[in-house]
């Protein structure tokens, strides 16, 4: 037989050259004469993934030799073999039966071949007569049609690819189960080009050989619509662009809107570098179509920007369209100049204003002066860029009637004139104009006596000097002396407690700013929010807890005094990656705007030296009548209580339903609703609070989890208890919970049920039991807020909804005799309540002496009707109810 070489493998190579001399030069018939097999490899024909076994005897003389496996004459040098060695006698010279077995696991077009055995005995090598291994079966697939996407009515292509053996292998393509028109027997179309589509559609091939027909997978190919085209700017004004374009096929599906972005001209880089995704978060808003129209509001007058737009059918969204270069107009200016003052010396006026407020909506371009007396005719004027002028009277007559008016004027027009300003005298004293006016005649300049002008000086310098030593008097005092008497908290004495306080520095909010190292662009949006830390001043604290502090405080604003609650932060922030988290989320706050959602008036830092980064501080409203849980307990468990109608609690849930509904529509997740995040304002309306930038501070009803993280467990949705993940649906199982203590008045959720144990007991199917007095209603209401699934809660729209219809449904509540009010006086009375600006901590007592005046029916106070006033407060000897607050800081394990 013709015979080869094997490859170098576990094989000397003496024994290959000797193998290779002897085939050739021994004559035929010689191996077969003296082989020692006694059993050779039989064949085995069969399908992909069998399982076939080959075997090989020998019997030889001495010790037995190892066999290997040829396939196709080459050795296989990682075969799965396995060898069985047997003596015949009790010598080991007497004859031993050698059985070595091939195993292939797994049977593949690679494993098809001529297979036999090979041993070396002495200085000769034998082989077994050959055996075959055939693969012949059901088509098996090389290549499968892919899922994919593609335009309506657009061509594109499908691969499939099947082999034998045995062959040939012809392919049979099917759209939607149904045979395409090419048959079996006009050989493989691996590729098949389908001209375009109008609707979704399924694909798949079938493979057909002699053993019978193998099916591909299925792929679905989705219509989706084809790419708006002519996108162009059909009208724009300084503010608004309208834009039109045409939409594309889409199929038998039709359009259900159109979404269209518009991003300043800023990322114009990352535009024409022709990336898919913009840079930066575009604008995104939605049309309904038809028409195919949109205009775009509240934009930048005089400014250019790149717009795009896809088109959105019940299969998914068309590709964008290239971004289209556009530009805003430029505008009037929206209001006139500001500070106009005229003042007539003489025969002359001057007259000095300053630059518009508003918005210019352009480029200034100059000003346009107008004066008119009563018997002269109004005079026009082009001033130019300058901002004040001088002008030449002519007579005396109507010069005591002048008056002027200023417009500042861009490109686009003038703007708004300024109320006309009368003309009034010079009087001695007076200052004279800041800069030198340029006249608009070549008459003379006012005449001044040199002893105006000295005594003007004198005058001048002198306060100068007093102001000068005001302050220098004022500073060294606080400097050296700091706060020296400080009132004690256990008998109300004074007390000498020396606490020198070092001077600081009167930054101004530029500094403080520039200061954090925040970004530009950071910088620009906390203009509005940062307030200045020396505008505030500090008062008495209204609530402790374990990690700040809520403390009265006054804003000194535009030369008005604000009255404000300060919150402070005892936890500093520690990494500029959370001072610009809390910097960003106070900038979305300062916008809030809803009668039910607590306003955010401004953040500033104190500073501290062994922190890395100030501490903040955060200003909120000034509420008197303190958080919703306060008020609830005292109403419950005062030394008056007063029985609170259903219509009252409904309507603080409502209020509560109506802010959540906004803050939702905001996409703000506020992560820890409770009553004691719920602020009572001055007409007894329930407002939203504690979002956001007081995470940290925290009372008894949180539960510690880690190093520092704690989470106010008996309020949170089951799914954030496991996962940590917060949705606007997780808002809604804690809105139940709050709507729970109020139906309750103040008690504590899950009495008995230990904050550790609060996830088993929620996920064992256990929820909050209903109130005694509780309507049904309502209790149905508050369980669809704890479903299992968050999908199947309702949205804070439904639940708004729901408690407006309710208390419409309840008959109108009696008005009680005596009606009882907390805080009516702005200058003592009964202590703040716990918490005046938001969720603080309460304090643990409060003083007996502390009194306020109670109102009858006859006397009732524009803040509201249903306002508690309790003379003094729970006795701390008095056993503790289950929804009392917990002292500062104190874990609460009910």
């Amino acid at each position: 037989m013709a015979w080869r070489c094997p490859r170098m493998g576990r094989v000397p190579l003496a024994w290959c050259l000797a193998l290779c001399g002897w085939v050739c030069m021994a004559p035929r018939g010689t191996q077969a004469e003296e082989s020692p097999f006694v059993g050779n490899p039989g064949n085995i024909t069969g399908a992909r993934g069998l399982t076939g076994t080959l075997r090989c005897q020998l019997q030889v003389q001495g010790e037995p030799p190892e066999v290997h496996w040829l396939r196709d004459g080459q050795i296989l040098e990682l075969a799965d073999s396995t060898q069985t060695q047997v003596p015949l006698g009790e010598d080991e010279q007497d004859d031993w039966i050698v059985v070595s077995q091939l195993r292939i696991a797994s049977l593949q077009l690679s494993d098809a071949g001529q297979y036999q055995c090979l041993v070396f005995l002495g200085h000769q090598n034998f082989v077994s007569q050959p055996g075959y291994v055939g693969l012949e079966g059901l088509p098996y697939f090389l290549e499968e049609p892919e899922d994919r996407t593609v335009a309506a009515n657009t061509h594109f292509n499908l691969s499939c690819q099947a082999q034998g053996p045995p062959e040939p292998v012809d392919l049979l393509w099917l759209q939607d189960a149904v045979p395409l028109a090419t048959a079996p027997g006009h050989g493989p179309q691996r590729n098949l080009h389908v001209p375009g589509l109008n609707k979704t559609s399924s694909f798949s091939c079938e493979a057909h050989n002699a053993k019978g027909v193998t099916t591909s997978r299925t792929a679905t190919i989705t219509v989706l619509p084809q790419q708006p085209r002519n996108l162009h700017l059909v009208s724009r004004q300084p503010t608004e662009l309208e834009v039109a374009w045409t939409p594309g096929l889409s199929g038998i599906y039709p359009l259900t809107h159109c979404t269209l972005q518009a991003m300043l001209s800023d990322n114009e880089v990352g535009i024409q570098a022709g990336e898919p995704d913009p840079p930066e978060e575009p604008l995104t808003l939605q049309a309904s179509v038809p028409p195919h129209q949109l205009r775009l509001g509240s934009l930048h007058p005089h400014t250019p920007y790149y717009i795009r737009v896809a088109c959105t059918s019940s299969q998914g969204p068309s590709s964008w369209t290239h971004w289209l270069p556009v530009e805003t107009p430029e505008g009037v200016p929206l209001g006139p100049p500001e500070n106009i003052s005229a003042t007539r010396n003489g025969s002359q006026a001057f007259v000095h204003w300053q630059e518009p407020r508003a918005p210019l909506q352009g480029t200034l371009l100059g000003y346009r002066l107008a004066y008119q007396g009563q018997d002269t005719p109004e005079v026009l004027m082009d001033i130019g860029l300058r901002q004040e002028v001088t002008l030449e009277l002519q007579g005396d007559g109507s010069v005591s009637n002048l008056t002027v008016c200023v417009a500042a004027y861009t490109a686009a027009g003038d703007g708004p004139w300024s109320l006309p300003v009368p003309l009034e005298a010079w009087r001695p004293g007076q200052a004279q104009p800041v800069h030198q006016l340029v006249k608009e005649t070549s008459a003379p300049a006012f005449s001044w006596p040199w002893w105006y002008i000295l005594l003007g000086a004198v005058v001048a310098a002198a306060c100068v000097l007093i102001l000068a030593l005001f302050l220098v008097h004022r500073r060294k005092k606080e400097t050296r002396y700091g706060e020296v008497f400080e009132p004690t908290v256990e008998r109300g004495e004074l007390v000498v407690r020396y606490r020198v306080r070092k001077s600081y520095s009167r930054r101004t909010t530029e500094a403080t700013l520039n200061s954090l190292g925040i970004s530009e662009e950071l910088k620009e949006k906390l203009r509005d929010v940062m307030v200045d830390r020396h505008k505030v001043a500090l008062g008495k604290t209204l609530g402790e807890g374990e990690f700040g502090a809520v403390m009265e405080g006054q804003l000194n604003q535009d030369d008005s005094i604000l009255k404000v609650a300060v919150k402070t932060m005892k936890i500093a922030i520690c990494t500029r990656s959370e001072l610009e988290d809390f910097l960003s989320e106070a900038v979305c706050m300062k916008e809030f705007d809803h009668p039910n959602v607590m306003r955010l008036i401004g953040v500033c830092f104190q500073g501290s030296e062994r922190e890395s980064f100030p501490a903040p501080v955060v200003i909120l409203p000034f509420m008197k009548h303190g958080d919703l849980h306060s008020f609830l307990l005292y109403s419950r468990l005062g030394d008056q209580p007063v029985y609170l109608p259903t219509q009252m609690l409904v309507k603080f849930m409502a209020d509560i339903a109506s802010g959540m509904e906004y803050l939702s529509t905001k996409r703000f997740i506020h992560r820890d609703l409770a009553a004691r995040n719920c602020m009572l304002n001055e007409n007894m309306s329930v407002c939203v609070a504690d979002f956001g930038l007081s995470k940290k501070i925290y009372n008894g009803d949180y539960y510690r989890q880690g190093r520092i993280a704690k989470m106010p467990v008996k309020w949170i949705a089951i799914e954030s208890l496991a996962d940590r993940v917060y949705t606007s649906k997780s808002d809604v199982w804690s809105f139940g919970v709050t709507m729970w203590e109020i139906a309750t008045r103040g008690q504590t959720p899950y009495p008995g049920v230990e904050n550790s144990e609060i996830y088993d007991y929620l996920r064992q199917g256990n929820r909050l039991k209903q109130p005694a007095d509780c309507l049904d209603g309502l209790y149905a209401l508050m369980s669809r807020c704890w479903e299992l699934n968050p999908q199947d809660r309702p949205s804070f729209t439904e639940l708004r909804e729901d408690l407006e219809n309710t208390l419409k449904a309840l008959p109108p509540a009696q008005e009680p005799d005596e009606i009882l009010y907390v805080n009516m006086d702005e200058g003592g009375g009964y202590p703040e309540p716990p918490g005046a600006a938001g969720g603080a901590d309460p304090p643990t007592q409060l003083d007996p002496k502390d009194s306020c005046s109670c109102l009858t029916s006859a006397e009732v106070h524009p803040a509201g009707r249903y306002v508690l006033c309790p003379s003094t407060a729970p006795s701390p000897a008095q056993p503790a109810d289950r929804g009392s607050p917990a002292a500062p800081g104190q874990e609460d394990g009910a």
